[in-house]
Formats: C-alpha cells, sequence, structure tokens
C-alpha cells in the first residue's frame, strides 16, 4: 500500500511539473493506435500418452525404500498388536471350553475381560493404521513431487501433447495401444536421474495396514 502510494505521488508530481508547458503547446494529433492481429490456434498431431501415476511413485527405487522404512518403524507396534490379538484368542477359546458348572457371576466377569481387551485391542489396531497410512502419504507425496518433475520432461522430451493419468479405478480410458503407455518408462528415468539403488525386498506388510496410499490430489498441470 505504501509503494503504491509512493508511485501515485510520484506520478503526479511529474504530471504538475509538465502541465506548465503543456498549457502554451500546440495541440497534437491523437498517435495513431495499432492492433495486434488475433493469434489463430494451430493444429498439431496428436501425440497420447498413458500413466499410472501413483503406482509409478511407488515402484520406483527411492518409493520403495521410503514405504519399507515406514513399515520399519511400526513393526514394534505390529508385534504389540498381535500379541494384543492372541491374547483376546485364548481368552475366548477358554471361554468356549469353560465347564457347565462356571457361576453366572465368573462367566460374567470373563465376558467383561474378553470385551475390554477386544475394545483396546480394535482401538489400537485403529490408531496404528491411521497413523502408518498418514506415514505413508507423507513420504508419497514427497517423492511424487520430484517425479512429476521427471514425468512432465520425460513427455515433453518425447514429443507428447496429451499425458492422462489412469491410476484411478474410475478412468475413462477402457483401452490403449500398448506402447501408449509410459509408465515403466518414467520409473527407469527416475531411477536413472535420482541414483537410488534398488531396496532389498521386505516381507509383506501386516494386514491391518495393507493399503494402498493415494495422493490427496493429481500432480498440478
Amino acid at each position: 500500500m505504501n509503494r503504491t502510494l509512493t508511485l501515485l505521488s510520484a506520478l503526479g508530481a511529474g504530471l504538475m511539473t509538465a502541465a506548465a508547458p503543456a498549457q502554451t503547446a500546440a495541440p497534437q494529433a491523437p498517435a495513431a493506435t495499432t492492433q495486434q492481429a488475433p493469434v489463430k490456434p494451430e493444429a498439431i498431431p496428436a501425440k497420447i500418452a498413458l500413466i499410472s501415476f501413483e503406482q509409478a511413485v511407488l515402484a520406483t527405487n527411492e518409493g520403495q525404500r521410503a514405504v519399507q522404512e515406514v513399515q520399519k518403524k511400526y513393526e514394534p507396534k505390529k508385534a504389540q498388536i498381535e500379541t494384543q490379538a492372541q491374547e483376546v484368542d485364548t481368552l475366548k477359546k477358554q471361554m468356549q471350553s469353560a465347564p457347565a458348572t462356571l457361576s453366572d457371576e465368573e462367566r460374567t466377569a470373563r465376558l467383561k475381560a474378553i470385551d475390554t481387551k477386544e475394545k483396546a485391542l480394535n482401538r489400537d489396531a485403529e490408531d496404528a493404521s491411521q497413523s502408518y497410512n498418514a506415514d505413508v502419504q507423507e513420504v508419497f507425496g514427497k517423492v511424487a513431487q520430484k517425479v512429476n518433475v521427471t514425468m512432465r520432461q520425460y513427455v515433453a522430451q518425447n514429443g507428447y501433447t496429451l499425458l492422462l493419468d489412469v491410476s484411478g479405478q474410475q478412468s475413462p480410458i477402457l483401452w490403449a495401444v500398448q506402447n501408449t503407455d509410459v509408465t515403466q518408462a518414467v520409473i527407469d528415468a527416475y531411477n536413472t536421474s535420482s541414483g537410488v539403488a534398488a531396496p532389498v525386498p521386505s516381507a509383506p506388510s501386516p494386514a491391518a495396514h495393507r493399503t494402498t496410499p493415494r495422493p490427496s490430489t493429481t500432480p498440478k498441470q
């Protein structure tokens, strides 16, 4: 705001200074205005490429390493939840094999203990799953930004005029020639540029955590 006022003041001072000679000067004819001809759009041959962007990010060496690191971080929590689940399962089996002579008070107490432990198990598993997915989303986003740059460079260098992301299950693409899919080519290009070596294969993530991370938004065009 101060900068704008300063410019307006300076502009006003310049006009006042030039006003005196302008009053005695002979009127000048207005300068002829020139108009530029509108630029007509030019049709160019279309060259279309398809990419599964989410899968590409996760398939890069850096993406795989990042997810493995998150999985390693949650291994202690996974072991804890498995122990809780085994304890609940044992209590349920004991309850099923309990003698018929078990008193109502004892039966009620056992059922209450099972219910309490099972609720705690479900709560801990849900919290761990949400935290895990949030961490995966975070590392996914960081790698996705860099893969996005490589992807754009690749399609530009190879003369593509349109790139479609077919990651989503609701993709409108029903069929395409195989050589239009540049997913693997972009993965290879990024692995080369990043210099990150392929990770050592790890054990699959637990079922409670096995959620395919999806970016909250597609890369900005």
